[in-house]
């Protein structure tokens, strides 16, 4: 493995990070319910482990205000732009693989 300084990882993963928002930005088409059925995680898992990184790091960040970062809008505005209804398959599935802290 290619040794990495503390500071090339976090640049990369950073630039990991961002790609990974920006994709899930340009499909909105994927439903939260699809990623968490999939993957276990979704877009507002990914706000939750922005907000919480930055508490952390002394940054206070609103629930609000993680999630728009991570939308790339208010989620009440992309909600009502994107989200579908969830079918009764897509919520058995979530029911039956939901993690533990949703």
């Amino acid at each position: 493995m290619t040794d990495l300084s503390d500071e090339q990882r976090r640049d990369l993963e950073a630039a990991a990070f961002r790609r990974l928002v920006a994709h899930l930005r340009a499909r909105p088409d994927v439903q939260n319910i699809d990623l968490m059925n999939l993957a276990g995680f979704c877009r507002n898992c990914l706000s939750n482990w922005y907000r919480e990184a930055a508490e952390a790091a002394g940054i206070a960040l609103t629930k609000d205000e993680s999630r728009e970062i991570i939308y790339g809008m208010p989620y009440e505005a992309w909600k009502r732009r994107h989200q579908t209804e969830a079918s009764e398959a897509q919520k058995a599935a979530f029911g039956k693989n939901r993690p533990a802290d949703h």
